[in-house]
Formats: structure tokens, sequence, C-alpha cells
């Protein structure tokens, strides 16, 4: 193990996250298309609040599930949900599995998980206080905007438990990559042959675009390079 590598207060190593930061959703969907995992990217609505948002990180999962109405006890009210936020840990990305009907991440929220050390959010959910989440910059990635709460709509009922979102699997630990292009999954058992195998790709990649830069026709380019 480097001993330089960068940790979180736990003792993980970041450096696969970070190395996952630099790269893009499409290049690294092309290694692990190589590798023979070619359904990771999630439903194709699950989009940034903003343009140019992006974040790389751990996923930590959570699901939450419609309700017809708010917990007797107003104690009681997003139980889960603050529960599911409290539990992130720097570099963490939360992953949602949710119903319909409601928000359920917003500006308190996104407030809380950058506290908490958390890298973005990302769902088959929706998010509401959009301006205040872009302004603060904190990445989320959701399929829509609602402005209802989720108190009596939605409840979290599960943290830390393999869920599908948008139509992938997402198991605690899975590294999870997201830009303009989309939102990808790597599975942890893969993680590292993805990232290096879509690394070898980003340089060939440049290597490539400059000689297209200089006039080498496409074809002759993709002769010597291998990639598009």
């Amino acid at each position: 193990m480097n001993t330089n590598a960068p940790q979180d207060g736990d003792g993980r190593d970041l450096a696969p996250i970070e190395r996952l930061g630099r790269l893009y959703v499409a290049v690294v969907s092309d290694a692990l298309d190589a590798l023979g995992y070619k359904e990771q990217v999630m439903d194709l609505h699950i989009r940034p609040l903003a343009p140019g948002m992006k974040v790389a990180g751990t996923a930590a999962t959570m699901t939450a599930v419609v309700v017809d109405r708010a917990p007797e006890d107003p104690a009681d009210a997003y139980r889960g949900e603050l529960e599911a936020i409290d539990s992130l840990r720097p570099g963490d990305v939360a992953v949602v599995h949710s119903g319909p009907g409601a928000a359920v991440w917003g500006q308190l929220t996104s407030t809380a998980a950058r506290r908490r050390g958390a890298a973005g959010f990302v769902g088959d959910a929706y998010a509401r206080d959009v301006r205040q989440v872009v302004e603060m910059g904190f990445p989320t990635f959701v399929a829509g905007i609602d402005a209802r709460d989720s108190n009596g709509r939605l409840e979290v009922t599960a943290v830390g438990e393999p869920i599908v979102c948008g139509g992938v699997s997402v198991a605690p630990g899975d590294l999870v990559l997201a830009d303009d292009d989309g939102v990808i999954v790597i599975p942890r058992a893969v993680a590292e042959r993805t990232i290096a195998a879509a690394e070898v790709k980003v340089g060939r990649e440049r290597e490539m675009d400059a000689t297209l830069d200089e006039g080498m026709p496409l074809p002759d380019a993709f002769s010597t390079f291998g990639v598009l």
C-alpha cells in the first residue's frame, strides 16, 4: 500500500477517487466495455442540475420509498434521511434509489453532506432548492426537480445496501463518476483495471487529437492509435 496516498479519517485510500476524477464518463464507459461491463451507464434522464458539474467518489447507497403520511411523532420526521446523511464519509457520493412524488435532496442536505466530506449526490430522485445547490457548487445529478417536501411523501428505509439506481446495480463501495455525459458506476472488483485502462486510452486520445489537428486523415489516425 502506498503510505503517501491520500486517506480519509478511516484510513481509506482516496487515490483511486483522485485518479477517477481526472477522467471522464465516456472514456470510463469505453474501458468498462472492454472488460465486458456494458451496462454501467445510468438512465440518460439522470442529469446534472447545472452544466459543468462533475463528481467522482465512492457509492454510499440509500433507498427512499413512497409513504402516504408523516410519522405520528414529529420527532421521527426525516429520521432515515438524517441518519443516512450523517453516515456519509469523505469521498462518498450519496447514491439514492427513490420513489416519485417529492424531492429527497436540497440545500440543507447538500450543506450537511458537504460538511461530512461527501463529494456529491446521484439519484433516480428529485431535488429542490436548485438555485442554492447550484450556487454552492455541490455536484447533484437527478431525474428532475420537485418543490414538494419529502416529509409524509418519502421515507429513507435502507442505508448501505445494494440498490438499483437509474437501471444500474450499485453496491456500497463501488466507484461513481458523473459529468455532462451522464453517470457511470464502476464495480469495486474491477475499479483498478478500469481506471488504468481509461488512463491509457486518454493518453492515446490526446496523441491522436494532436495528429488530427496537424492534418492527419481520420482513418490514418485511427489505424495508428486505435481509439475513437
